[in-house]
């Protein structure tokens, strides 16, 4: 059963039209590339999934929640249970690693400190980062720290991630290396959507091929 169903879909920012007549769904486990030029609408596709972007126009499904009619108090709910990977991190600069991650676990109502502490070391250790939980993001090189923003996004056990151009400001190497661990994630059963605009990652990892152009997605 799909995790995401959209049926002739219209994505508006600020009254402009930015996509329409989107269809696609996506299964468990799958791996998803959506690639488009910068502007081409990836980002506003990819926060509709997570009601940052309103839906009003089709029919839009994420897990068992209706984007058309979506209350504002189910949108966390929603959330929990999709990790999001940003291009540009956001980590919080003024906490180490650890107190990242557990900030995101109390902030999604995680009361017990020792869960936390168990849960932010799986997480961690998931993603080869168990050795730098004490460690500053400055600290980090742009590959680590994209790791720590992989294991922010594994920490609810989510059933959907979210990259948005996340090997945009990584070397090549490490960028290969962050798309390996997306697709193990995914191979694990997480359903992956990865925006990039870094066409020769398709050569090296298999994945359903999703296009925006002029407004349209291509599949």
């Amino acid at each position: 059963m799909s995790i995401i169903k959209y049926n002739n879909v219209e994505i508006l920012r600020k009254e402009h039209v930015v996509l329409k007549n989107v269809s696609f769904e996506v299964n468990p486990g799958e791996f998803v590339y959506l690639i488009g030029k910068v502007g081409s609408g990836k980002s506003s596709l990819l926060k509709s999934l997570y009601a940052e972007v309103p839906v009003e126009v089709g029919e839009a499904r994420v897990f068992d929640y209706d984007l058309l009619s979506i209350r504002r108090k189910q949108i966390p709910h929603l959330r929990r249970r999709i990790g999001i990977v940003f291009q540009d991190f956001q980590l919080l600069t003024d906490r180490s690693v650890y107190a990242n991650l557990e900030f995101v676990l109390e902030a999604t109502g995680w009361k017990n400190r020792d869960e936390r502490a168990a849960r932010v070391e799986e997480a961690l250790q998931q993603v080869g980062m168990a050795n730098k939980s004490y460690k500053m993001p400055h600290e980090l090189s742009g590959g680590e720290q994209q790791r720590v923003v992989i294991a922010r996004a594994l920490l609810n056990k989510p059933d959907l991630i979210l990259a948005d151009e996340p090997t945009g400001n990584l070397d090549p190497d490490t960028g290969m290396q962050i798309v390996a661990q997306l697709h193990e994630i995914a191979a694990a059963g997480t359903a992956v959507i990865m925006a990039t605009h870094n066409l020769g990652l398709l050569d090296t990892f298999a994945g359903r091929v999703m296009r925006i152009d002029a407004k349209k997605l291509i599949i």
